[in-house]
């Protein structure tokens, strides 16, 4: 409710502040806002009065004002009300402005205008003025009551009618009006008179107070007159003045207390007066008084029905505002959910479909995916077989089987053999039937390759020329005839011509693609029929229904619907079968079953009973259709493809023929799109190709007159639509029109009829939403095969993009048609003058058959050419049926023949490569086999090298040795001429196996195989045509007692068969010996180059091997020859008989005249047809009685049959002896190869053999040059000899007898290099200032007296290098200086870590994690490390550095410097006062935080003391560092070069250092120092020292500890606990210091040294230092 009023409140009221539900009370709590609603409806006038503010007042003020306003309205409003929305009491401020809303809109319905408004308002300003006087607010109350009882009883007195009296009303009334006068004037002039002495008794007091004061004011005066004492007159006039105010006091209580009495006792008067007054108002009858007490009661009691009555009605208002808000509020949560539901229910199925589509592309995938992997597979196999033949035949594989791989590959079978099928069982498995598949699809390959005479069969080039005509025309005639003879006439279907349609065509598409839309939208702009196959069978079931009946004045219409009778016969023979389809019978019964179970039980008949019924027959097709339908359905069947196309066929019948029609989806299957296109066109392509095959038996011999194709008819439809779109944009179309159904907005008072009429809409579109998913599953399954058919069948298939709105979508639809009918009517003209030009041409032969006389033919053409009329006389009916098998057996006899010799041929081709294979491989490894030779040339090579030393010399004993080698080569040069002869003997072993004898003999037998079946198919097809003929001249056929003729075989083995047992002749061959071999010079040789009298047999046994292929030949081609000479001469003789007994043959011909007369009629008649020959209608039609006429006509009769029979079978001899010949030379070619093949195997191993032996004796040779050359040299032989084979080398991994022992190397010595002192010189001077002072620090003075010392007195000890040796005392002295500390101290242990540079210097960053692992390694953190942990933390280098060892091993290696300073600094800084020694590694980092600059110095020394990088402050000035060398390498003598690189490093390390200040992070050095540590850094910490001189160094170590602590103090740290490092960096003192603290300064000895060279040119040239190169 709260929603309504704040939309009327903001919307229509449109108030100046936006009103929400959630601030409802707070809004109104003040008045205002509902004191600007009644302004904006002009009921409140004074709203300029109103206030805004919240406080009370305010509040009290703004519903003062409104109360009239809402009584007025008639609104309910009381103090309670008021009090309730002040408190913001929830629901008090809506109920109030619901009530205002129904007023309001009361009023605007009432129409009431602005003045009447005006005229009722009560006067708001005396409400104001009177709640202002608190005073008379009681009187003015209870005065008002009593005028209210007043004006009831008076108004009830005056309602009763009295009786009449004698007085008029006009007297009675003057009567009254003078009473009223009277009794106004009696109580004015009362209330006069009391004002009157009111005043008189005012002006009474005042006068006597007045007098009173004036002689108190006398008395006072003469008073202090009299008595002189000021005090005591002050007290008295004070004491008068308080008696005065007090008086004064009395006085007014006084008269306020009469004033008050004056009042009540007014008050008590006016009562009193209107106590008499109604006392003489009320004095009447005691009838009027009772009846004027019943007309109140029964006023009262009309007051409180009415009341009851509004408030009754208020609360039926309120419940039904409360209703109908309950009501808005459940439908909308009902229509929230809804549409939540609805949602969520989208999202699954989008889900649902996202799933099966990745199912379906994972399926898809998979397919592929096994596909890829078996080709793939495939791809390997024929890689690898590939491969292994590229093996076995050296790289020439032979094309023949290159062929057949490939073959296999491209058929998907695998190239592999899976299983052996020599041994095939009665139901063999699957791999087997693989490999027969692959055997039949090579066997097939092969057989055409013989058949068309290509590939391996191909003409060689003598015999191009000699190419005979592929077909035998005469013989497939023959075959032809014999089947149409033996065959049933065949049953032509009927053809289904359909009337000449405006236009044709299909629309297709999934779902919800808009086809229905777009054809209704089509419908209306064009004349066409839409055809919907739901809609069809929902009008078919429904006529069943309605009993539609044939009417019998339309027979016409019963024959046109007649076509589709068949099919309510067959579909009842389909009943019991699996019915397919399952698309479309999903969308059939989803709308045909609910009319089903809608319709009355009773009324409507039982099928069954319906069909048993006489009126079944009687209703129309599609009734009958309906019915059939029906009863599927009810079964729950679907409906199969033939009853859906045959209700489609019925449909498109009823349709005008002048109108076009489309069908709506249909078809939806490619079984649906066959059957249609076979009920609209009559055509089945199927049909077609099945009656081809079933009348085509012959593959040898075609009839080219019935090899003629058949034109297929055109399509069934013009075009085919296909509105393209994606199953996301249907599943999106369907939810859109879910949705919008669910979000209509549905008024309140038809909400129930609203509901109840789009509950069957709801259904419909449920039920489309829950099959979506399994239509477009069918689309999807079905769409490929049916696209495929439209498109190469039909190619009438156009696409249409329909993810596009409605209306471009329809523009271009009818864009496509308005194209098709114009394209169907331009190809209309042409094609009705061809058609009529057509059946005038059919009726022409028909109707002038009599009349028009026979032509004049042209000569007859030659027997077997396309012109030729082959003889049709009549045969027997058993010839055909004896001869049709016959020629089937010799046909399939013919060509499993062919096919399995080619079998063997390929085969054998396999097994010979593998072979010869293997026979290379085993003579390898034959002349690989161990030979021994190795046993005796390590023997000897012992025997040399245990020759005593001293022999080595001498001559005698180099001839000893000799002699050995001479022995050593003979018996090796032996073993290779015995392994040489057994090669050789296994060469021949291996020739004379007779293996390729064999191969020859069993390949000639092949080919002699294929001979024998060409010859076979001659003699068969010979007595074919014998028999055929004859029994055409009704003559006996002849018995062939001859026999056929046999091809001999070679005999392979020598056993003696007894010719009894033979039933194929064999030949014996003919072995060629070697003594023949010899014995002949001159021989036909495939050999070249020398003589190989092992392979002259193999070329003799060849010569013998073609002869006998030649002869084999020659004795089948005269074997044909002879049987068609045969044939010819027993056609002459029977030619020469026949006349010499004419009388004899009469009675046979007078008996084939019957015969003959009805073959004769039959032939008229076919030839009457069309396409008749020519010789048919020469032959006469009448037959003459006359003899010799008749005779004559058989004469040429039997001539057309003779050259007819020896065409044929001449034209079978030509072909047969061109396949001999054929066959002839390919025997030849192949067996020249197979024997080329075998000779140049066995040279090759020849080859081998002789390569053999002479590389055996070379490496002899070889051998003994090597042994020869350490005899003379006298030297062992101490790596191992290796004769193995034909292979000769050194062994060098193998030694006979050991190395010597290599010579030591020296130890590594540091040489002096460019003044550099060395490790040993710094160990001296350590261990020297050691003794002196053990604490580090010795006088200046002593320090200089020590470096005299050494440079005068210890010239000869090497302690210092030669360049320190000329430093003078002034020298010495200002290196003093550069080292003192204090002016008076120097620190040894800094001056020899100066002094032992070149090593690198470290960064700070190094520093701290130097001091990071040192402190790692002390785990217990006593500061301090062992030698062992010290060498396992390491320093920031490292001792590793890449030295090249010499070559001489008498050399000693380079000394390692880095490695022994490590060591030496430990040795510097460690104690060795404890066991062990120990390393404060902090007190030896603050050494190494020694810089060039003295500030950087300092601050590294700090970091290192604090463990963190300590940044330098912006404002700390920084002493100027001499432009010398910072460089890290603590070189004492460099030259001037380096001392400019070494200033411009200082350059950049300065610049660095500016950089990293003006990059200091905001928040830095917050790390603490303690008081220890500041010491330590500042060398406060060591309180003991050496001597006792050092007195004043304590003195300056005190001043810096009190300093700190004043310092430590003054920031802040009174118990010295440590500080933060900015804050200390910030104190003067510090600041101070840190920029004139030098301890933490490397200083530079290097210029007095160079000041002090003597000898130039040795420092000339020098590199750079080390620490310079580790910087860089």
């Amino acid at each position: 409710m709260s929603e309504i009023l704040c939309q009327w409140l903001n919307q229509e009221v449109k108030l100046s502040r936006t009103v929400s539900p959630k601030t409802f009370a707070k809004t109104f709590c003040s008045g205002y806002l509902i004191g600007e609603v009644l302004h904006k409806f002009e009921l409140q006038d004074d709203f300029s009065q109103f206030s805004e503010s919240r406080i009370s007042s305010a509040k009290l003020n703004n519903f003062s004002r409104l109360e009239p306003t809402l009584h007025l309205l008639g609104v309910q409003f009381d103090q309670n009300v008021a009090q309730s929305i002040i408190t913001e009491k929830p629901g008090a401020a809506t109920k109030l402005l619901y009530q205002l809303y129904i007023a309001l809109q009361k009023k605007k319905k009432s129409g009431l205008t602005e003045v009447e408004m005006q005229a009722i308002q009560p006067l708001t300003n005396v409400k104001l003025q009177n709640m202002k006087s608190e005073a008379f607010r009681d009187q003015r109350l209870g005065r008002r009551r009593q005028n209210e009882i007043m004006a009831k009883i008076q108004a009830a007195i005056i309602q009763i009618p009295k009786p009449a009296s004698n007085r008029t009303l006009k007297a009675l009334e003057a009567q009254k009006m003078m009473k009223k006068k009277k009794e106004a004037e009696d109580v004015a002039n009362e209330i006069k008179k009391f004002e009157a002495l009111i005043k008189k008794d005012l002006q009474a007091k005042e006068s006597v107070s007045k007098t009173s004061l004036d002689t108190a004011g006398q008395t006072t005066t003469d008073l202090l007159n009299t008595y002189s004492d000021d005090d005591y007159i002050k007290k008295i006039q004070k004491r008068l003045e308080e008696d005065a105010f007090a008086r004064e006091q009395r006085e007014k209580r006084r008269r306020r207390l009469l004033m008050d009495q004056l009042i009540a006792h007014e008050a008590q008067e006016e009562a009193y007066r209107e106590e008499q007054l109604i006392n003489r108002l009320m004095r009447q009858s005691q009838q009027e008084r009772r009846i004027a007490v019943q007309l109140m009661h029964v006023r009262h009691e009309k007051e409180v029905l009415w009341q009851n009555r509004i408030f009754r009605e208020k609360q039926y208002e309120e419940r039904r505002l409360k209703d109908f808000q309950d009501a808005l509020d459940r439908e909308a949560a009902l229509a929230k959910q809804a549409k939540i539901d609805f949602e969520e229910q989208a999202f699954r199925e989008k889900e649902v479909h996202e799933k099966i589509a990745v199912e379906r592309a994972q399926a898809r995938y998979k397919k592929h995916y096994s596909i890829c992997a078996e080709i793939l597979d495939h791809i390997l196999d024929l890689s690898t077989k590939v491969a292994d033949y590229r093996m076995l035949t050296n790289n020439l594989i032979p094309y023949k089987m290159m062929h057949d791989w490939k073959e296999l590959f491209f058929h998907g079978k695998p190239i592999y053999e899976q299983a052996s099928i020599k041994h095939l069982s009665a139901k063999p498995s699957a791999e087997q039937l693989i490999e027969l598949e692959k055997r039949d699809l090579l066997d097939n390959n092969d057989y055409e390759e013989y058949k068309n005479v290509v590939g391996e069969w191909a003409l060689p080039e003598e015999m191009v020329d000699n190419l005979p005509p592929s077909n035998n025309s005469i013989l497939g005639h023959v075959l032809h005839r014999l089947l149409e003879k033996s065959l049933p006439p065949p049953i032509e279907p009927p053809v289904s011509e359909l009337p000449p349609f405006a236009i044709k065509g299909c629309l297709l598409g999934k779902t919800f693609s808009g086809k229905t839309t777009i054809l209704k939208s089509l419908q209306k702009d064009l004349s066409i029929q839409i055809l919907s196959i739901d809609t069809l069978v929902q009008e078919a079931i429904r006529a069943f229904h309605d009993d539609e009946k044939v009417s019998e004045d339309l027979p016409i219409h019963q024959e046109a619907e007649e076509s589709a009778l068949p099919v309510l016969q067959d579909n009842k023979k389909e009943e019991n079968q699996v019915l397919k389809n399952v698309l479309p019978a999903g969308q059939v019964s989803a709308e045909a079953l609910p009319e089903t179970e809608g319709t009355d039980t009773n009324k409507t008949p039982k099928i069954e009973e319906v069909e048993s019924n006489e009126g079944f027959s009687n209703l129309t097709v599609r009734a009958q259709l309906g019915a059939k339908s029906e009863k599927l359905l009810k079964k729950g069947k679907s409906i199969p493809d033939m009853l859906l196309v045959s209700i489609m066929v019925n449909a498109i019948h009823q349709v005008p023929v002048d109108q076009g029609w489309i069908l709506d989806g249909f078809p939806m299957t490619l079984n649906q799109a066959k059957l249609l296109e076979e009920a609209l066109t009559g055509y089945n392509k199927d049909q077609v190709e099945l009656e081809a095959k079933r009348t085509q038996i012959s593959t040898l011999a075609v009839d080219p007159t019935t090899s003629k194709e058949i034109p297929t008819p055109p399509s069934a439809f013009d075009f085919v639509m296909l509105l393209d779109i994606s199953d996301a944009s249907a599943l999106n179309r369907i939810n859109d029109i879910m949705a919008e159904a669910i979000s209509q907005e549905i008024p309140h008072e038809a909400i129930s009829q609203r509901v109840a009429a789009e509950n069957q809409n709801m259904d419909e579109n449920q039920t489309l939403r829950d099959q979506i998913q399994h239509r477009i599953i069918g689309f999807l399954d079905n769409w490929p095969l049916l696209e495929q058919w439209l498109s190469e069948s039909e190619n009438v298939l156009i696409k249409v993009n329909a993810e596009v709105d409605k209306e471009s979508l329809s523009q271009k639809i009818k864009e496509i048609f308005m194209a098709e009918i114009m394209k169907k009517k331009n190809k209309g003209s042409p094609k009705g003058k061809s058609q009529g030009g057509k059946v005038a041409a059919k009726k022409s032969p028909a109707g002038s058959a009599d009349t028009s006389p026979a032509p004049i033919l042209p000569p007859a053409p030659r027997p077997g050419s396309e012109e030729r009329v082959y003889v049709n006389e009549p045969i027997p009916e058993e010839i055909p049926s004896f001869l049709i098998p016959y020629w089937k057996l010799i046909e399939s006899s013919y060509i499993n023949t062919i096919k399995r010799v080619l079998r063997h041929l390929r085969e054998d081709q396999h097994f010979v490569l593998s072979y010869l294979y293997e026979v290379r491989t085993s003579f390898q490894q034959f002349l690989r086999r161990p030979d021994h030779k190795q046993d005796f040339v390590a023997q000897w090579q012992a025997d040399f090298n245990s020759l005593p030393e001293d022999l080595w010399d001498d001559e005698e004993t180099k001839a000893e040795l000799h002699q050995r080698v001479n022995d050593l080569r003979d018996r090796l040069w032996d073993i290779c001429d015995a392994r040489k002869e057994e090669a050789e003997q296994e060469r021949v072993d291996i020739i004379n196996e007779n293996w390729l004898q064999d191969s020859l003999g069993i390949t000639m037998n092949h080919f002699f195989s294929l001979m024998q079946a060409e010859l076979n198919r001659f003699q068969d097809t010979k007595q074919l045509l014998q028999d055929y003929y004859r029994g055409m001249e009704c003559k006996i056929p002849t018995d062939n007692n001859k026999g056929f003729t046999r091809v001999p075989l070679v005999q392979l083995d020598s056993k003696d068969i007894s010719e009894n047992q033979l039933r194929i002749p064999l030949v014996s061959r003919i072995s060629i010996s070697l003594d023949t071999v010899m014995s002949k010079p001159k021989t036909k040789a495939i050999l070249k180059g020398k003589i190989d009298y092992s392979l002259e047999n193999i070329e003799l046994n060849f010569e013998a091997d073609e002869k006998l292929v030649v002869d084999t030949w020659q004795q089948a081609s005269l074997a044909i020859s002879h049987m068609v000479a045969a044939e010819i001469h027993q056609r002459l003789m029977e030619e020469e008989n026949q006349p010499a007994d004419p009388k004899e043959k009469s009675p046979q011909t007078g008996v084939n005249k019957k015969v003959k007369k009805e073959p004769k009629k039959k032939m008229t008649d076919k030839n009457t047809k069309g396409k008749s020959p020519p010789l048919a209608e020469l032959s006469p039609v009448m037959v003459t009685a006359e003899e010799m006429a008749e005779m004559e006509k058989k004469k040429e009769l039997g001539l057309k049959i003779k050259e007819e029979h020896l065409a044929a079978l001449q034209f079978e001899e030509i072909a047969t002896q061109f396949r001999l010949e054929l066959i002839k030379t390919k025997a030849l070619t192949f067996l020249e190869d197979r024997v080329t093949k075998v000779v140049d195997v066995y040279k090759l191993m020849e080859k081998w053999l002789g390569e053999r032996y002479l590389n055996e004796m070379a490496s002899v040779e070889k051998l003994t040059e090597v042994a020869r050359y350490h005899i003379e040299t006298s030297t062992k032989i101490q790596n191992e000899l290796y004769l193995s084979q034909e292979d000769f080398f050194i062994n060098g991994n193998i030694k006979v007898y050991p190395d010597p022992p290599p010579p030591t190397r020296p130890p590594p010595v540091e040489k002096e290099e460019n003044g550099t002192l060395t490790i040993e010189q710094l160990d001296n001077l350590r261990n020297q200032f050691l003794d002196m002072a053990p604490k580090g620090l010795i006088g200046n003075k002593a320090f200089t007296d020590i470096l005299l010392d050494l440079v005068t007195l210890n010239l000869g000890t090497n302690i210092l290098p030669s360049n320190w040796m000329h430093l003078t005392l002034p020298d010495l002295q200002e290196l003093t200086s550069l080292l003192i500390i204090n002016s008076e101290f120097v620190d040894w242990r800094k001056f020899l870590l100066v002094t032992s540079g070149p090593w690198p210097m470290p960064l700070e960053e190094e520093l701290l994690e130097t001091l990071q692992r040192f402190k790692d390694v002390d785990e217990e953190q006593l500061g301090t490390v062992t030698l062992e942990q010290y060498m396992q933390a390491g320093l920031w280098f490292t001792g590793d550095e890449d030295i090249k060892i010499p070559e001489n091993p008498l050399e000693p290696l380079p000394f390692n410097r880095q490695e022994h300073l490590l060591e030496f600094f430990f040795r510097l800084f460690a104690d060795y006062g404890k066991d062990p020694p120990q390393l404060d590694y902090l007190q030896m980092l603050l050494y190494f935080a020694c810089h060039p600059d003295s500030v950087e110095g300092v601050y590294r020394a700090l970091s290192v003391a604090t463990g963190t990088h300590v940044f330098q402050q912006a404002e700390t000035p920084s002493l100027i560092v001499e432009k010398t060398s910072s460089s890290t390498n603590m070189c004492p003598i460099e030259e001037s070069p380096e001392l400019e690189e070494n200033v411009r490093e200082d350059r950049e390390i300065k610049e660095e250092r500016e950089e990293k200040e003006e990059e200091i992070p905001e928040y830095v050095n917050t790390e603490k120092i303690s008081m220890e540590t500041l010491l330590r850094v500042f060398r406060g910490g060591n309180e003991a020292q050496d001597l006792n001189r050092f007195a004043s160094y304590f003195k300056i170590e005190n001043i810096y500890s009190e300093n700190f602590i004043k310092i430590f103090q003054d920031l802040g740290a009174k118990n010295l606990e440590p500080i933060e490092v900015a804050i200390l960096l910030k104190h003067p003192f510090i600041q101070d210091l840190i920029s004139n603290y030098p301890d933490y300064k490397i200083p530079d000895i290097k210029i007095i040294l160079q000041r002090n060279e003597h000898v130039q040119g040795s420092d000339g040239e020098r590199s750079p230092s080390r620490l310079t190169e580790e910087k860089k």
